[in-house]
């Protein structure tokens, strides 16, 4: 029974993390990369589409993204979409071809952005410490209902613990490479 608790909440944590690389993807560093667009919804016929769905992105070069449409009347859509998410680019379509290039961050902007991962980062740590005490509190039951003893009990925080340990290293590893990618001119 202790095994399937392990695992559950190894799942979970392991989920955080990926919740966390999520979310970093979309904080954005001098470079371009295409996954910084993934989120954006362009209003595809009425219905909100990512973007790779109507358009195909690439990079063009190191600073530059290229969005090109594969429906003639949705350029303008996609490049209001862009416009208006929470991203601070300022997309130009040229024919068909949507340029966004990727403006300088000033040093002060990439400090900002350090404390947002940051928190990103600590949100993480939070939801795998939630995960260790929602393990930790059914352990606590199935001892109480007498289902295991109380050395499995222990030895169940322990091996929690470990967990814990792990991927909160983990997340700090992740945190670090991001904040070194941010502050890199």
């Amino acid at each position: 029974m202790t095994a399937e608790i392990k695992k559950n909440a190894e799942t979970k944590m392991q989920k955080s993390i990926e919740a966390l690389k999520n979310s970093l993807t979309k904080i954005r560093t001098g470079r371009a990369h295409t996954g910084l667009l993934d989120h954006v919804m362009v209003d595809y016929y009425g219905n909100p589409t990512p973007i790779n769905q109507v358009a195909n992105v690439t990079l063009l070069d190191a600073r530059t993204i290229g969005v090109q449409a594969w429906e003639k009347p949705m350029v303008a859509k996609v490049e209001k979409a862009i416009r208006d998410s929470d991203l601070g680019l300022n997309p130009a379509s040229m024919g068909d071809v949507i340029r966004v290039p990727m403006p300088m961050l000033t040093e002060e902007r990439r400090k900002e952005l350090t404390k947002v991962v940051r928190g990103e980062a600590e949100d993480a740590r939070v939801a795998v410490r939630n995960v260790r005490r929602d393990a930790n509190e059914q352990l606590k039951k199935q001892l109480k209902d007498k289902e295991i003893s109380e050395d499995d009990e222990r030895r169940g925080q322990d091996e929690i613990q470990k967990l814990t340990d792990k991927y909160v290293v983990e997340i700090d590893k992740i945190y670090a490479e991001k904040e070194k990618e941010l502050m890199t001119v």
